[in-house]
């Protein structure tokens, strides 16, 4: 394919980004849509070829093209198109979404062939058994299972490319026809004893390639390293794999037990099937008991990206009302943070710190403390690396303040509207969200949508995000008309550019839901977040904390429009999952309990609702503290239940409290301060006490 060519008069070539034995990748742009691509271009077939031979390829090049455009999971790469350009002298080719990340291979060889973090090591593996687990559920079967096709985002997505391609070329005999050979399609390091005895191949061939690879990234080298090809197939048949904690003990011990069990010769001593490795890796991780265990960070698509919006008090609407869920029941739903995306990472590849690369601290520091004052590009990146760790930790105004610096840095060696400074500026935007700076946030999200779209035009990815977020901003200021006009405008575009169900337009969905029932609109509402939950589930999995986050919101819709006795049964089984999935003092976990208090109030189911109001106050205090705005809604909750039995005196030490603890964190004129004071007053009536304050 050269420099340029505009296939089928739609996708024009702008670089190579890799070639293999199957053929060529390039970067290229849709002409059509205006977004950048990945095109996979085969191996043109010269006139020599068998006519029939190449009859068959290409019959089989559509029917696994169509069966790769048919997978839609946030774990697989997403196929937008695929053609036949022999026409105009072209070639077969695969048109994919262009992924800002390093293979596996790549971040082994980044780090110099030495094992990627435990974390990351752990991370990856929960996601790839994610996603095999979705893809086997299809019917489909990899083959060709290798770091090479297995891309780790900037994000800490973990994306499988290539499906289809190993099976075409395994069912036509592709290889052999190349080489005159007859060797079992695959990579030795990878291949499962079935595989490399020419025997047939399941799902449980993708899960021993997968120990591979896990073993590979976890150790520095794949089980059987042994130099020529022959031993290594010779390993795979006859030799058991060292164990994982020889080479590296601070691994995990449940991981390298389910590394050693993928790697079983005989395809019935391995694990059932993904979804039961998914299961196996999520419970080894959060330990006994349910909680997380030491050391064990949640995985990045449990973390900001992928984690379902926040249901409890934290972030209140712009109003300042406390959003609770007794009392009249038509108090405001919960508020909580927005599903805000952050900015993809810049495509120059130049501009990005190669992964396991420490930030090193300019010797002159400047000064706003962030060492960045006269920083080149590499500086800079790392500048925005460490930013983005510091965010990660939970530490946002450090974060703004050096995201800042690199926006300052960019501007002047890049340019204005340079991508890697608009991903900076974008990222800074984040940050002044979480911190609750709602209108600036807002209004460097438009400055930074307009640079996007004269640059880039309306649907490219990175305007789409940042379109998104924009409408995310304007529900956090209390616009949420406008909110909803905006999202519902990104979700018809992203469907148009990714696809009904990528799984960033069921984000945008959720975000139209959920400004539609801001709006007091709680039926539609109702309806989109079933469509997203439906979806998400199919696609991702019941125990997804996306699908667990669209149900929730699902069961708020339902209390909001009468159906409470529904809304009860959908907590229940929530409340289910969830402590299955990821522990009973889960704070999510946690948040749907006192939804199901809720309705059980609303059935007047008064007893019950007490005793689950004091049990979540209790593990929510003990999980995230007694003065934590989740545990004091919780309390709130107890003391209105004691109220509704008629035990105001029960109710009454409650309330005090709780208007001590806002006055003392909040101020004596603040909104919160004063509905608890309102609260205490209320219960002192009907204790028939008198209530006076002064003037």
């Amino acid at each position: 394919m050269a420099e340029s060519r505009l296939i089928q008069g739609r996708y024009r070539s702008l670089d190579l980004i890799g070639r293999g034995g199957m053929g060529e990748v390039w970067r290229a742009r849709d002409e059509s849509l205006g977004r950048q691509v990945a095109v996979k271009c085969l191996k043109p077939l010269g006139p020599e070829q068998d006519k029939h031979f190449t009859q068959v390829l290409r019959e089989r090049f559509r029917r696994e093209a169509r069966v790769a455009a048919s997978l839609q999971h946030r774990g697989v790469t997403v196929v937008h198109d695929f053609g036949d350009d022999s026409a105009a002298g072209g070639p077969l080719y695969l048109v994919m979404e262009l992924l800002d990340g390093r293979n596996l291979s790549q971040l082994l060889d980044d780090n110099e062939t030495r094992p990627l973090p435990v974390d990351v090591v752990v991370d990856t593996a929960e996601q790839l058994a994610s996603a095999l687990g979705y893809t086997h559920d299809q019917g489909v079967v990899h083959r060709d299972l290798k770091p090479a096709n297995i891309m780790r985002l900037t994000d800490g997505t973990v994306k499988i490319c290539d499906f289809g391609i190993a099976r075409l070329a395994h069912d036509i005999g592709f290889t052999a026809k190349l080489t005159g050979g007859a060797m079992a399609m695959g990579t030795p390091h990878y291949m499962s004893p079935e595989q490399i005895a020419g025997g047939e191949v399941d799902h449980r061939s993708d899960l021993y390639s997968l120990g591979c690879v896990l073993y590979e990234i976890a150790t520095g080298a794949p089980p059987f390293d042994l130099g020529d090809s022959w031993s290594v197939l010779v390993g795979h048949r006859d030799n058991a794999p060292v164990p994982l904690r020889r080479h590296r003990p601070e691994l995990p011990e449940y991981f390298e037990q389910v590394v050693l069990d993928l790697l079983a010769k005989r395809p019935e001593d391995r694990p059932g099937d993904a979804r039961d490795l998914h299961r196996r890796l999520v419970e080894g991780r959060l330990g006994p008991g349910g909680l997380p265990g030491a050391g064990a960070p949640l995985p990045a698509w449990a973390d900001g990206m992928t984690a379902g919006r926040k249901a409890g008090p934290a972030a209140r609407p712009a109003s300042g009302a406390w959003a609770v869920l007794t009392g009249s029941w038509t108090a405001g739903r919960p508020g909580g943070e927005h599903r805000i995306l952050r900015p993809a990472a810049a495509e120059d590849p130049r501009l990005t710190v190669p992964y396991g690369v420490p930030y090193v601290r300019p010797a002159a520091s400047g000064s706003d403390g962030t060492g960045l004052d006269g920083a080149g590009p590499v500086a800079l990146a790392a500048g925005h690396t460490r930013a983005f760790a510091l965010s990660r930790a939970g530490r946002p105004e450090e974060a703004l303040a050096v995201y800042e610096a690199v926006v300052e840095g960019r501007t002047r060696v890049l340019g204005a509207d340079h991508p890697d400074t608009l991903a900076a500026r974008q990222e800074a935007a984040y940050e002044l969200g979480r911190l609750g700076r709602h209108r600036e946030a807002h209004d460097v999200y438009r400055a930074v949508l307009v640079a996007r779209e004269r640059g880039m035009g309306p649907l490219h990815p990175d305007t789409l995000r940042c379109r998104h977020n924009l409408a995310c901003e304007l529900g956090a200021l209390g616009r949420y008309a406008d909110a909803h006009r905006t999202a519902a405008e990104v979700a018809a575009d992203r469907a148009a550019v990714l696809g009904a169900e990528h799984a960033d337009t069921l984000l945008t969905r959720y975000e139209v839901a959920y400004a539609l029932g801001r709006q007091g609109r709680w039926q539609e509402a109702l309806d989109g977040f079933r469509q997203v939950a439906a979806v998400r589930e199919r696609v991702l999995g019941r125990d997804h904390p996306d699908t667990l986050a669209a149900r929730y919101e699902v069961g708020i819709a339902l209390g909001r429009t009468g159906h409470a006795a529904q809304a009860l049964d959908l907590f229940r089984g929530l409340v289910r999952d969830r402590t299955r999935a990821y522990g009973a003092a889960d704070p999510e976990t946690l948040r749907a309990r006192h939804v199901l208090g809720v309705n059980l109030g609303r059935l007047e189911r008064w007893e019950e609702a007490v005793a689950e109001a004091r049990q979540v106050a209790a593990a929510r205090a003990d999980a995230l503290g007694a003065e934590h705005p989740d545990t004091l809604v919780s309390r709130r909750e107890l003391a209105v239940g004691l109220g509704r039995l008629g035990r105001w005196d029960e109710a009454l030490p409650v309330y005090r409290e709780l208007s001590g603890i806002r006055e003392r964190s909040l101020g004596d004129d603040h909104p919160d301060t004063v509905a608890a004071h309102a609260d205490e007053a209320h219960c002192l009536e009907r204790l028939g006490q008198v209530c006076y304050q002064e003037p």
